[in-house]
């Protein structure tokens, strides 16, 4: 199992180029179902997730090509043949569960094992069942799999989701665009990844109107056809750059991303001190050798503070001048990292959903574990600016979700490397 030596002091500096965005990649592989021609995906991140999306849609009977050097994958589901996503692919990440609505539409039929990922609480798949039941659908849970059937087609249906879900407006805008009729989804999801979702899908010939906003307009057509597409930039990796080198007092430039996508987080780095230039699709933040200032923090859905940058700001409140609160209302158990980032000697107590910090002028390194996804790229940061050694174990979470994160790290000047044990 590898784990992450991470030795703190250095100041980050340099220009890094953004990669692909693993949250807009896995929706769009999963979409390529909807169609019976190829689709070339461009910008596509290498990463745990990715592969297994891969293999799940392989497993289904979909051809799966990548070409690394390219950053690019070549999907075809002409010849599918299977239509259950089984329990060990799906038990790994969430986002498998995204190919229920592309199968349902296109074939009539699903089997998916309740998803699996981060341990960052429940996530229940409730929403994304009743949309598909909005859309004719008859569903059950049979032996933990989500079996839906719908032999005549989906239907289109006005459907408002309780709650705003990510995954459930992903997995209903992909199956209203075949059903019959109009659809109208209310309450959905406002993420960029949801606009690049949609606007592969247009591509694919699909008819949606509203992406950006709070209520979605399909209208169903009878088939998609291939596509070519550039996935978006992944502004949660370029926002945990950002953060990284604020609180080590550095300055960084991340190409190939707009500070649109990235929204609030640079209002955040903002008010921790930090200058932030903006450019055609380039994002630059200098610290001027400054120690951060203390920010709060309260996550909601976009275009709010982000659940997946939580945790890297966590570590950035902890090194700051001051005190914060951290508040987090998307999902429960996200506040892990806090007990590993005690063993470092950061001031942080927790009631509930809420972290209490007191900003110390520098961490101690230490053992540490890391819990999910984010929280692993958090104890990166800590270890950055810790004063020692930091050894990590566990970072396959963090190869779910950052493309060579140390050697981008260390072309910043950090002193990072990965070990084997």
């Amino acid at each position: 199992m590898d784990s992450f030596i991470v030795r703190g002091g250095q100041r980050l500096h340099g220009v890094l180029s953004a990669s692909g965005s693993k949250n807009a990649a896995l929706p769009i592989m999963a979409a390529t179902l909807l169609s019976a021609e190829q689709c070339l995906l461009r910008r596509v991140p290498n990463l745990r997730d990715i592969a297994t999306m891969a293999t799940l849609l392989s497993s289904l009977g979909a051809t799966a090509d990548r070409d690394p050097k390219e950053a690019s994958v070549a999907l075809n589901s002409c010849a599918l043949d299977q239509f259950r996503a089984p329990y060990d692919l799906v038990k790994t990440m969430r986002a498998s569960i995204l190919v229920l609505g592309p199968l349902l539409a296109r074939f009539g039929q699903a089997e998916v094992s309740f998803p699996g990922g981060c341990a960052i609480g429940s996530r229940p798949v409730d929403l994304h069942i009743r949309a598909m039941e909005a859309m004719g659908a008859t569903v059950a849970v049979e032996s933990g799999y989500i079996v839906a059937k719908a032999p005549r087609g989906l239907s289109g249906a006005d459907f408002c989701f309780d709650t705003v879900t990510v995954g459930g407006t992903e997995n209903a805008v992909m199956a209203a665009t075949l059903a019959r009729g109009h659809s109208t989804l209310r309450n959905a999801a406002r993420e960029p990844e949801i606009v690049d979702l949609v606007q592969f899908l247009r591509a694919m010939g699909a008819r949606i109107e509203g992406e950006g906003t709070d209520t979605l307009e399909i209208e169903g057509v009878s088939a998609l056809h291939g596509a070519t597409y550039e996935v978006m930039p992944d502004r949660i990796e370029a926002g945990t750059y950002l953060v990284a080198a604020a609180a080590t007092r550095g300055d960084v430039k991340i190409d190939g991303i707009s500070s649109e996508v990235l929204g609030v987080v640079i209002d955040k780095l903002a008010l921790a001190g930090a200058e932030i230039t903006c450019g055609e699709g380039l994002v630059s933040l200098d610290m001027k050798t400054k120690r951060p200032t203390a920010v709060d923090i309260e996550t909601e859905p976009f275009p709010g503070f982000p659940t997946d940058m939580q945790a890297q700001f966590t570590a950035l409140n902890a090194v700051a001048l001051g005190h914060s609160s951290v508040v987090e209302t998307v999902f429960e158990n996200r506040l892990m990292q806090v007990h590993e980032m005690r063993r470092m000697g950061a001031e942080i107590d927790i009631a509930g959903d809420r972290a209490q910090i007191t900003g110390c002028e520098q961490l101690q390194g230490a053992p540490v574990m890391a819990s999910d996804l984010r929280a692993s790229a958090s104890l990166v940061i800590a270890g950055l600016v810790a004063d020692g050694e930091t050894r990590i174990d566990r970072i396959y979470h963090i190869d779910r979700g950052y493309e060579n994160i140390e050697g981008k790290l260390q072309c910043l000047g950090a002193d990072i490397r990965r070990i084997s044990t």
